[in-house]
Order: C-alpha cells, then structure tokens, then sequence
C-alpha cells in the first residue's frame, strides 16, 4: 500500500441513512478522529461542498443534525468547515462535470469519490474517508472511467473508515514536509506533552525550508514528547527517562544542552520570553535542540522538565547566540 498523500471526505456516505442523531453523531466523531490522526502526519481532509446538502437523517440535513449536538462538537466542526476550509479550490478540481466516472454502477462524477479517481489516474496518490454504517463499508473503491465509446480505465483507492488504519500507514510512512507552517502546525497536533507558545515557530519565516531540517526539528520535538512521559507516579524520573537523558542530553554530539555562562549573560534578553499561561510573568529558556544546517536551528524550552509542570517549548528558529 502506498502512501496517502490527499485525503478526501466521501459525502455520498451520508445518504439519510441514520436512524437517529446519536448514531450519526457516533459516525461523525469516528471521522473526526481520522481527521485528527491525519492532522498529526501533516495531512488534511477535504471534502466537497456538496457535503452541506447530505441528508443525515430522513427528516435532518447536515447542518439541521449539526445543530443538535453538544456546543462543544458543534463549535469543533464548525470552526473545521468554516474556518480552516476544508472544501478544495474550483481551481483544484482535477475533472469536469463532463467526464463519466462510476462506481458500482453509479455515476459519481462531480463527487469527493469521482475527484479521488480523477486524482489517482493523474498520479496523485488519492484516499476516500467514510462514515459507517453506510453503503460504503468496502475498500478499496473501484471506479471506471468512461473516457470515449470504447475506452474505460479503472482506478482502485484506499477507503478509510477508522483512524487507527489510516495512523498505522501513516505511522511508517516518510512524511512530506512542504512548508514551515505545515511541520509547525504538524508538530502542535502530533505531540501532546508538549505546550507551543502561539509564535514560536514565526522565527522560520523568510528562510527558505530544507525539508532534512524540518525532519531533525520533528525528531528533537518527539523525543522532548517522550522525556515528559518518563516519570512514575511520584514523580521521578523513569529508566526509560535516563536513557534518554543520558543519549540525548550528554556529550559531545548531545542533541540538547544548556547554553553556556558566556551566552546566557549576552544573550539573556534573547532566550526570555513570555510566559505562556501567566501575562505578567517571563521565561528564560537557555537549554536548546540542536538542528546544524545553514543557518543553525535552534529549539528553545523550559527547564527542568518534570512531570507537573507543562514543558513550554518557546522558539524554534535561528540560533540566538550566533557571534
């Protein structure tokens, strides 16, 4: 199985098919979780407008069954297909209402699963997600396309219908950094031990992206994730938690370490920031990640980590001590 690369939302799977709001709603948060466990390696879901006009029920559209549910689901979703838009662009739309694509005998041109096929035929590496219970409960997909009287291709794309399959191929899978914003916003979905300050990663603006120092930056992050799980119930530090401390905190070729006295009284201004969760109170951040391409990276954050206090981590940019 390849790699996933789109993710498309398939809105033919709501076709009225549920019998109350609850069994929706159950459908619904298992695809918001595949959209939560695609977010961590970088990816999307998409979808197509169209998806505003699924019946959910036979008496309840989309939005209607929106509206009845939690105000906290309710304002998760909407911020998802209101803010962050997850619809693609007209000008992203890879077929046209012309062009015949079906799949089990039905025509599914101008749909999330006829733009996937398209997508796939044009070698870009394509996935359906749908909600189950539904007529969609297969995979792979099978879609034909009628491209004259006598010629027809066929494609065949990978069906998600649960995010632990989709975390699996995911989870072993090389991710495609493309931009600082995507490993930033990667980096804040993917590790949860971690607290980012709102601007840490705007330092990275202006530079161009080295893909191999996007991969060193996520590596540091997750083993900082890591460090902060290594404490036992009262609070020391695990074997697990030593180990790495001593292979990535010690010697020479230490990913991490503190900055040295020279550094922190020149450079004291530089490596304090504000704290993220008291206004009036600062941070001083001297311990750094290591990340040696031109220029230099740099991974400021608290220190001591321990098991109470969250583990800020404040800068992730330049070197601030370059001489």
């Amino acid at each position: 199985m390849g790699l996933t690369v789109e993710l498309l939302a398939n809105e033919l799977s709501i076709h009225g098919q549920f019998h109350d709001l609850g069994a929706f709603r159950s459908a619904l948060m298992r695809v918001m979780g595949i959209r939560r466990a695609a977010r961590r390696y970088g990816r999307e879901l998409h979808c197509h407008r169209k998806i505003l006009n699924a019946q959910v029920t036979r008496s309840m559209s989309l939005p209607q069954a929106i509206q009845g549910l939690a105000r906290d689901e309710q304002q998760s979703l909407m911020q998802w297909l209101t803010r962050h838009g997850p619809f693609w662009d007209e000008d992203e739309l890879r077929h046209s209402p012309d062009e015949y694509l079906e799949c089990n005998g039905a025509v599914v041109t101008d749909t999330a699963v006829g733009e996937a096929a398209y997508r796939c035929l044009d070698r870009i590496e394509t996935s359906l997600v749908s909600l189950i219970p539904s007529s969609w409960n297969f995979s792979p997909a099978v879609v034909k396309w009628q491209k004259s009287d006598e010629e027809a291709e066929t494609v065949e794309m990978v069906n998600y219908r649960d995010a632990d399959t989709l975390e699996g191929i995911l989870r072993t899978a090389p991710v495609q950094i493309v931009s600082w914003k995507m490993l930033a916003n990667m980096s804040k979905a993917r590790w949860p031990q971690l607290t980012f300050s709102s601007d840490c990663f705007d330092p990275l603006e202006g530079y161009p992206l080295v893909p191999k120092a996007a991969q060193d930056i996520l590596s540091r992050l997750e083993t900082l994730n890591q460090l902060k799980t290594c404490f036992d119930a009262e609070g020391k530090r695990t074997a697990e938690g030593h180990r790495l401390y001593r292979e990535y905190f010690t010697g020479e070729r230490a990913w991490f370490s503190d900055s040295s006295d020279g550094e922190k009284n020149d450079f004291r201004t530089e490596m304090t920031f504000p704290h993220p969760a008291l206004p009036k109170n600062s941070l001083f951040c001297s311990w750094h990640g290591k990340v040696n391409y031109t220029p230099p990276l740099r991974i400021h954050f608290s220190w001591p980590v321990t098991a109470i206090d969250p583990l800020y981590v404040m800068y992730v940019g330049p070197k601030i001590t370059r001489r």
